[in-house]
């Protein structure tokens, strides 16, 4: 490419833009910071070509490349500062997180899956992890990194730094409700994000102008508060500098977010899987060769006299070498072993606590006001804990009082409103674990809990898995869960089956007030997210009343209860359906001398199945009692669990006890007949009993 076409080249920022930037000139920088750059985005589109030969050799199994987008990511690169600002790239940034010191040898591991990449092999290519350089773990869901953005920029406010969060997404990620979650709160906040689109023209095979309205982010996200546009044509080194150094400044100084939508070339398909000849003719193609970024900046540096053509070709073959070094290096690594895939999935540190040190011995207290205390004591005890939700602060305090009185002493920075976003509080509460804080998120009713399940799946719940433990994140969830309370379709659901198949997080499920209590306090305490179940119909039950715990009450995860010990028979139980199942064995010790044996598992996971495993040795029938759906519900794992392990124990079959297989209905006499009821325990238990 001559200097001529280089230099005849339109920008790729429309003309009528309202958010250019004018360049930086080339006369601000070293010649040795002008070398490294081209020197990083040559290493960046050497690893490329590598890559794809290797998995043409059957050495790889996948490929998803940055070239194209080497400008712009360097030119946010050499605005920030590695191990002090936070990156939350994208799976396409990898001349970016070279620029933020990742090695060729971390990034060829990761390809290769070897235990030199920082994910150990448990994540794809391009998944970017290191906490020493402060790279959050890439999930490979688009847009899922957004919200976890937020919440760390949001973390950075409330710390009081200059720290910038780089937050970075392709065009297709701005079709996504995340993406414009994302655009509200960090406005709002004034959080210090530098939000990066990389317009590469294609989401996928999808154009922009059938993704995008106005064929625009830039003038999509013109009416957000306090969001500063920069628009950048992001094969130009220079052109993308200026919108950052501006950004920066923005970020550090407290002045809010940035937006930098970055117009840049994708040389490459989607990925190793894609063949863009399909949907992109060879014109288009063609002409994107000439806004190449490294052929620019190494014309610019030629036509500046700042470099010779014999130097910049130095400079390619040293690379060439060095990638092939590394190569041979990274292949010489040992492979992860098999079992190594178990690692992981949740902390391996235990909470320095002395459990059940006491007995509950206070006043009579209900569920809801045990759980407002163990707040109030947790918040006290460590300044990291805060709490926010919907409707949580202020003189509202949760639409349950949960969280009453918590801002009037704590204040609005400890307890606050969130938007009326679940997927938000989610989101950000991972970001502000990932900084530190021990964040407790209230989601208003379980029912409505899903549209946050991209964070929930794809972020939360992985996170120090798919990090190989560089981060974690230790947050807990409280949901308020369950039926009996007439409350239809949207106000009764049970969630502990579908959450419980998600691993990495634990579950609690408490079934009184003093529970309550100690879980919960145990929960803030742990390095893993916690999914906190409370039955809404047993907050302010009378047979839910305890005698409250003190201050140092810790009840332990994975410690089922026996409630009654007995001999004939074992219902094991959960949440509200304990309390049926106390019924039961009362009615039944009275009425017919049957002893029956109460478990409350109190945790979902981990499971005490050594509990429930030694009561049916010894009773040698069992009911699993549990108010979700019998079909596929959590009662089912139980009794598979007990088949496994005590069949030869048992003189009759696994019985369950459930809710049909319909939603919840509204009216009185139907949610009856569709929840379990005393009625339903006890034909269970005769049926048992005369097998």
């Amino acid at each position: 490419m001559s200097v001529v076409t280089v230099e005849k080249l339109e920008s790729l920022v429309p003309s009528d833009s309202k958010f250019k930037v004018r360049s930086t000139s080339i006369k601000k920088f070293k010649k040795e910071e002008l070398l490294e750059t081209f020197r990083t985005m040559v290493l960046s589109r050497r690893l490329d070509d590598k890559m794809l030969n290797l998995l043409k050799q059957g050495k790889g199994f996948f490929h998803i490349g940055s070239s194209g987008h080497e400008a712009v990511q360097l030119a946010a690169a050499r605005n920030l500062i590695s191990g002090k600002d936070w990156s939350l790239p994208y799976y396409r940034d990898m001349a970016y997180t070279l620029g933020m010191g990742l090695t060729s040898r971390q990034l060829l591991s990761a390809h290769l899956s070897r235990i030199t990449d920082t994910s150990r092999g448990k994540q794809m290519p391009s998944h970017f992890n290191s906490r020493e350089k402060k790279i959050v773990s890439v999930s490979s869901a688009i847009g899922a990194h957004l919200l976890p953005g937020l919440g760390v920029a949001q973390g950075s406010s409330m710390k009081g730094t200059d720290e910038a969060v780089y937050i970075s997404c392709g065009d297709g990620a701005t079709s996504e409700g995340s993406f414009f979650e994302l655009l509200n709160w960090v406005g709002r906040s004034k959080a210090p994000a530098i939000i990066v689109v990389q317009d590469n023209g294609y989401a996928i095979s999808v154009p922009v102008k059938d993704q995008t309205s106005n064929g625009s982010i830039s003038k999509t996200a013109v009416g957000f508060e306090n969001l500063e546009i920069f628009e950048v044509d992001g094969t130009d080194f220079f052109n993308s500098y200026a919108a950052f150094e501006k950004a920066v400044k923005r970020a550090r100084s407290g002045d809010g977010p940035s937006l930098v939508h970055s117009h840049t070339i994708r040389l490459l398909p989607h990925s190793s899987s894609d063949d863009q000849k399909k949907y992109r003719d060879a014109g288009e193609l063609e002409k994107e060769h000439l806004y190449d970024p490294i052929e620019r900046l190494a014309q610019r540096l030629i036509s500046s006299g700042i470099a010779k053509e014999e130097e910049l070709n130095d400079i390619r073959k040293e690379i060439k070498d060095q990638v092939d070094e590394d190569t041979r290096w990274v292949l010489e690594q040992d492979q992860p072993k098999p079992e190594d895939a178990l690692t992981y999935v949740f902390s391996d540190k235990d909470p320095d606590l002395e459990y059940e040190k006491s007995k509950p011995a206070g006043n009579p207290i209900v569920m809801v006001d045990a759980i407002n205390h163990a707040l109030h004591e947790e918040m006290e005890r460590d300044e990291k804990v805060i709490v926010f939700g919907e409707d949580v602060a202020e003189m509202k305090g949760g639409v349950f009082t949960a969280t009453k009185g918590l801002t009037e002493k704590f204040g609005r920075q400890r307890c606050y409103n969130s938007p009326l976003a679940e997927a938000s509080i989610l989101g950000t509460a991972c970001g502000l674990a990932i900084q530190g804080f021990r964040p407790v998120v209230e989601i208003q009713f379980g029912d409505y809990i899903w549209p946050g399940m991209q964070q929930l799946r794809n972020q939360i719940s992985t996170l120090r898995y798919r990090s190989h433990n560089q981060y974690e994140c230790p947050m807990v969830i409280r949901v308020p869960i369950g039926g009996y309370i007439h409350g239809g379709l949207c106000h009764s659901q049970n969630i502990e089956s579908i959450f419980a198949h998600m691993p990495g997080y634990k579950i609690a499920m408490p079934s009184n007030a003093a529970d309550a209590k100690g879980l919960l306090k145990t929960a803030i305490m742990l390095d893993d997210p916690v999914m906190f179940l409370e039955h809404k119909g047993l907050y302010r039950q009378g047979f839910s009343r305890a005698p409250e715990p003190d201050a140092d009450y810790y009840l332990p995860f994975g410690k089922a209860n026996v409630v009654r010990e007995g001999s004939d028979l074992t219902i094991v139980a959960y949440g509200a359906m304990v309390q049926k199942a106390v019924n039961a064995a009362k009615k039944y010790a009275s009425k017919e001398n049957v002893d029956i044996e109460v478990i409350d598992l109190r945790t979902i996971v981990p499971l005490d199945s050594e509990t429930i495993i030694n009561s049916v040795k010894k009773t040698n029938r069992v009911i699993v009692l549990y108010e979700d759906l019998e079909f596929i519900g959590f009662g089912a794992e139980i009794a598979s669990q007990i088949a496994d392990k005590a069949f030869e124990y048992l003189d009759a079959p696994v019985m369950r006890v459930a809710a049909k297989y319909t939603p919840i209905p509204f009216a009185a006499q139907m949610e009856n007949f569709i929840l379990p009821s005393d009625e339903d325990v006890e034909k269970a238990v005769d049926r048992l009993i005369h097998y």
